[in-house]
């Protein structure tokens, strides 16, 4: 009986033993699903202000590409719109009554025609720069109007043209027209 009693008690000791070895081991294992869940908590929270952040990022990131692209097609509506100011002048120009052709040319060839040894002029113009000056006829340029006046070495010419006089009114009043146009 004696080793009986010695038997059982090794085997409640070692129940015991395997017992506190057992509640240690769930201590540990609660201990460690803890630590996990909190770090999954934190690497979550991480993640999701990250995500936050690379959202915001993006967000700024398409409104700035969409107002870059509102301004650039509101910059090229105003420059069609100029175009066709440009554009319409100059077929205000072409359309000029012979009247007022010839009122401007012979303004031009009063002031510059002293200049000058040869006019030329558009083809549409020939015969009225002939009528209007003493200058050797040179010959037809490409222009809406006017006239281009040269020395007599060809070293020196004036372009009086209406293209040269508009293109140089018009880039010089670009500003001021833009802003009768858009305020």
């Amino acid at each position: 009986m004696g080793l009986e009693i010695v038997v059982k008690d090794i085997q409640e000791g070692a129940r015991a033993e395997v017992s506190r070895i057992k509640a240690e081991g769930d201590a540990k294992a609660s201990e460690i699903i803890n630590e996990a869940k909190e770090i999954q908590k934190k690497t979550l929270g991480d993640s999701l202000a990250k995500a936050e952040e690379d959202l915001q990022s993006l967000h700024q990131q398409v409104i700035s590409s969409a107002n870059l692209e509102v301004k650039r097609i509101t910059l090229n509506k105003r420059k069609e719109l100029l175009d066709t100011v440009y554009n319409q002048t100059v077929e205000n120009i072409k359309s000029m009554p012979a009247s007022k052709k010839e009122e401007l040319l012979k303004s031009i060839l009063d002031k510059h025609e002293a200049s000058g040894a040869r006019a030329y002029s558009s083809k549409e113009s020939e015969e009225l720069v002939k009528k209007l000056t003493s200058l050797s006829y040179a010959g037809n340029i490409d222009s809406i109007g006017g006239i281009v006046l040269e020395n007599e070495d060809r070293t020196v010419r004036l372009d009086f043209t209406y293209d040269s006089i508009l293109k140089s009114v018009y880039e010089r009043s670009l500003k001021q027209i833009s802003d009768i146009l858009y305020g």
